[in-house]
């Protein structure tokens, strides 16, 4: 591939050049795409631009060698660096389809659920029921009973998870298998939003809070302790918080196994941050899995513990750069002294997260990405919000109306965070692999969304 010469430097420019191809994460863009002769971006074989004409758009596009690859890096890693039992759960979180579940649990990973909809989506996609976590700070009794029936270890996040365990377990014979999060009390550099291990958090029990929890559930003889749980946030380029992390979680595997529990997993959560634009540096996946296991395994030697086995919850990284979005431009507002407006069909519905958290992404034109950029535009959404922004000061070509536009790295919390603001259907999801391209989530239409409408009958007269 070639770059464009112009704006080589600029963080939102395409890249073909100069990126480490050979690690799935540090790339901007899945591993299986180029170009064809005339210079028009492919995935896996297939053209861009003729996905977006056979499937309309906004379309997300996953590459399934780019999954499978992250996949087997994290599971070569973790048989690399820790000399004991290993697994890493999807984040299902991240984007769930029972297509997703289906390839992670053929490259043998487990998954994190953290509702009944992610749990009967892991279950019909195929994951064992034994490689599954159910998360969550205010799980239902249905979400619960619903673990329990398939035999799905249960997270307890807090002591309303507790009760509602013991009411379910009553009269029940065999213990059911738990784990225990816990706030570490660690601080890492990214969003507010997604910071989950400062001690002000909803989630999991406080450090304090820990031996009364252990106590209580060394006398409930329905409950087996299989493990602990922490997790410091995500988008995370650090690697020191996980070094941190390996040492709290240590400390509080030595109390649970005073206290009689026989835990057997520690459970260092995900957070691993993925390129967004070149100007983002984080590490690997096998040095990030280098890093948390050398520092589990020093953390347990130092305190005399046998090592546990070691589990990770990868979900941005596993699928971010597996994903691109595709776009179809449409009308165009030029504001003298401000800014060019290039409108797409899309936007905060099917991509939220530039106007939740500010992010940033990396845009090219599907057929012409090489093309010397000689404008800066906003790339605005189509819905009626004036934060309906995808991409600000964004060098593009010369743009037409129906021009079909790329958004990288758009695997994570797009498909899973869309919505149906203003009524908008949600995009359809298309897996492509060597060459081939088969549909995994259909484009809802305009009339389904009336589905669940109910109109009463005193009202059916109206007009």
């Amino acid at each position: 591939m070639t770059s464009s010469p112009a704006v080589d430097a600029d963080p939102q420019t395409w890249n073909g050049e100069g990126l480490d191809r050979t690690s799935p994460n540090r790339n901007l863009v899945p591993i299986s795409l180029d170009q064809d002769p005339e210079g028009r971006l492919r995935l896996a074989g297939c053209g861009l631009s003729d996905l977006a004409r056979r499937f309309g758009t906004p379309l997300y596009v996953l590459d399934e060698a780019t999954l499978r690859a992250t996949c087997r890096a994290y599971r070569g890693a973790l048989e690399r660096h820790y000399p004991a039992p290993s697994l890493a759960l999807y984040a299902s979180k991240a984007n769930s389809s029972l297509a997703i579940s289906a390839v992670v649990a053929e490259e043998g990973l487990g998954l994190d659920a953290v509702s009944a909809g992610e749990l009967l989506t892991a279950l019909e996609g195929g994951m064992p029921p034994e490689r599954i976590v159910l998360h969550g700070n205010n799980k239902s009794a249905e979400e619960i009973a619903l673990a329990l029936q398939h035999g799905v270890t249960v997270v307890v996040d807090n002591w309303r998870d507790l009760e509602l365990l013991a009411e379910l377990c009553r009269g029940r014979t065999e213990a059911v298998p738990l784990m225990l999060r816990f706030t570490p009390g660690i601080e890492c550099h990214t969003h507010e939003y997604i910071r989950t291990g400062h001690l002000d958090s909803k989630f999991g029990f406080d450090p304090d809070q820990l031996e009364p929890v252990l106590k209580h559930l060394a006398g409930c003889r329905w409950a087996s302790l299989q493990g602990l749980h922490a997790h410091i946030g995500s988008q995370i380029f650090e690697i020191e918080p996980h070094r941190d992390l390996a040492g709290v979680l240590a400390d509080a595997l030595a109390l649970a196994r005073d206290l009689g529990h026989p835990c057997g997993d520690l459970n260092v959560g995900g957070g691993l941050g993925i390129r967004y634009t070149i100007a983002d540096d984080p590490p690997s996946i096998d040095t990030w899995v280098a890093a948390v296991a050398t520092a589990m395994v020093e953390a347990c030697r130092s305190r005399g513990l046998a090592l546990p086995r070691l589990l990770c919850e990868p979900g941005r990284s596993l699928i971010g750069t597996a994903g691109v979005t595709l776009y179809q431009i449409g009308s165009r507002k030029p504001v003298p002294g401000y800014s060019t407006y290039v409108s797409v069909d899309g936007g905060m519905s099917d991509n939220p997260r530039p106007i939740t958290y500010g992010s940033l992404y990396t845009a090219v034109l599907a057929d012409r990405p090489d093309a010397a950029p000689v404008e800066r535009v906003t790339l605005a959404g189509k819905h009626c919000e004036s934060g309906d922004v995808l991409l600000r000061d964004l060098p593009l070509p010369e743009s037409r109306p129906g021009d079909v536009l790329v958004v990288f790295a758009t695997g994570a919390y797009n498909a899973s965070m869309a919505s149906n603001y203003n009524r908008i259907p949600r995009p359809a999801t298309v897996m492509v692999h060597d060459g081939r391209s088969e549909l995994v989530q259909r484009r809802q239409r305009p009339d389904e969304l009336l589905r669940y409408d109910v109109l009463p009958e005193r009202l059916r007269s109206v007009g």
